[in-house]
């Protein structure tokens, strides 16, 4: 069976709590995400490092290894966004189908102890990111494919939900 796509707009999770995993945007502080990313890049090579991880629960659900290497491709993709506002205030992003990603890059064959280290890597670079940020760059801001608008704050703590959300997901 075949994985629907998420269309879902996730900005939301900026205004109210996540239902499901619980996350509070407002929790979240700017001056944290450097070391959330270490730790939860750290949570993911401990998932991706367990027994049976490449397999699915549910046929229609991303397996623990899958979860894994999009986390690790958000990670990788949030760096280069941040990045890239750093250096322009009000820039354009592409759109990214991480469904299309997914199927692209065989998540489901992908080595977990290759994508655990990957992750790490992704992690440690993300969380260098974070660490560059000056007091006046917070404010930098990005605009997504679909009109969105993010500041460098308000990116990082979006896309500090995805992977405590996919976390979650590999929980139930």
């Amino acid at each position: 069976m075949a994985i629907t796509p998420d269309t879902k707009d996730w900005t939301w999770v900026l205004e109210r709590p996540c239902p499901d995993c619980g996350f509070e945007a407002s929790a979240v502080q700017r001056g944290d995400l450097a070391g959330d990313v270490l730790r939860l890049g750290s949570e993911w090579q401990s998932v991706v490092l367990r027994e049976g991880s490449a397999l699915r629960v549910e046929p229609d659900k991303w397996s623990a290894l899958e979860y894994a290497c999009h986390v690790r491709d958000v990670f990788t993709l949030f760096a280069s966004r941040i990045s890239m506002m750093l250096a322009q205030d009000g820039v354009r992003f592409e759109n990214w189908d991480q469904d299309a990603t997914a199927r692209e890059q065989r998540y489901e064959l992908q080595d977990p102890a290759h994508v655990a280290r990957e992750l790490e890597e992704a992690a440690l670079a993300l969380s260098f990111v974070f660490t560059t940020i000056g007091d006046d760059q917070w404010a930098n801001r990005g605009l997504r494919s679909n009109g969105s608008e993010f500041t460098v704050e308000t990116l990082g703590i979006y896309l500090i939900h995805d992977p405590i959300h996919h976390l979650w997901d590999v929980s139930i």
